[in-house]
């Protein structure tokens, strides 16, 4: 029941132009069933036969125009998608305008199923359908569809709208080799800046009550010679180096960026700092959410 042509845009209204109906099969069997009733009454001469297919015609072509107001005046726009994997189904958000009350509302992206009919007061709703892409990259979801067949099933009312929001498509997660570089021992973003050990007794941070446990070589011999009482010094520990995560040599881009998409996002669950280095492009090390998403996003747009 696909035809006519497409809309286009950041927003679009529903009206009489890109609004299309047509019975569904319910509807033609309901049809047919007053046609036969007709010429049952006529044939038989029976004016109780002839009134209820009189009404069941009346109950189809009232149902047509109920049909259809359902989604006449109906604006429909694209929400700000959020970033997601490439395979993993992920929600695109749709903002609907109603201007009456709209029943059995349903959305269907591409050749996703659609969704469980909605029942929309008038005013704003912000909606959202699934789809599933298949590469990385920034990406629109297709084609959307908008139907209805309320109230009774006897028509469906149906647009079709291509949203041109695009959302940004990560490579898909998937454990493989991943080449680590040396990294520095500088304050990493989103750290704390701490000071670098130096060799020496004399590099320690903070005093303690001695314990039995502390080595002799870490009394604070000076405090002690001036009665001062027993301190242990507590020593920086030296902060170990980040590592910069490159794609793996000899494994092919797509498989390679796939690899570091799973490497970026388990070093982030277990909080570790890690930095990228990617076609010439290099990320300092990080962590947190801002420093992960900016490492997939940089995997995303790689060419």
């Amino acid at each position: 029941m696909d035809f006519g042509r497409p809309q286009r845009g950041e927003r679009v209204r529903l009206r009489m132009r890109n609004l299309y109906i047509l019975p569904t099969r319910f509807g033609w069997l309901w049809l047919a069933g007053t046609v036969l009733l007709q010429v049952v009454g006529i044939q038989m001469q029976s004016n109780g036969t002839l009134l209820l297919s009189f009404l069941m015609l009346s109950l189809f072509l009232l149902t047509l125009h109920l049909t259809h107001f359902n989604l006449q005046g109906v604006e429909l726009g694209c929400g700000a998608p959020a970033p997601g994997f490439a395979g993993t189904p992920l929600a695109y958000p749709i903002q609907l305008r109603c201007p009456s009350r709209s029943e059995g509302v349903r959305l269907r992206l591409g050749g996703e199923a659609a969704g469980a009919p909605l029942s929309l007061p008038p005013g704003d709703h912000a909606l959202t359908v699934t789809w599933t892409p298949s590469g990385r990259g920034w990406h629109t979801p297709g084609l959307l569809r908008v139907q209805t067949t309320a109230p009774l099933g006897l028509f469906c009312c149906w647009s079709r709208w291509y949203p041109e929001a695009a959302q940004l498509i990560y490579p898909a997660r998937r454990a493989g080799p991943v080449q680590l570089l040396a990294g520095a021992t500088a304050p990493v973003a989103g750290e704390p800046a701490v000071a670098s050990r130096q060799e020496g007794s004399e590099d320690w941070r903070d005093l303690a009550p001695h314990r039995p446990q502390d080595s002799p070589s870490r009394l604070a011999w000076k405090l002690l010679a001036q009665g001062r009482g027993e301190y242990a010094k507590r020593f920086l520990d030296r902060p170990e180096a980040a590592p910069l995560l490159a794609p793996e040599p000899g494994v092919p881009l797509e498989a390679a960026l796939e690899h570091l998409s799973e490497r970026i996002w388990s070093c982030h669950g277990r909080g570790l700092s890690y930095g990228l280095v990617l076609g010439g492009q290099a990320i300092a090390p990080g962590r947190g959410v801002l420093h992960r998403d900016q490492c997939l996003a940089a995997l995303a747009c790689c060419r």
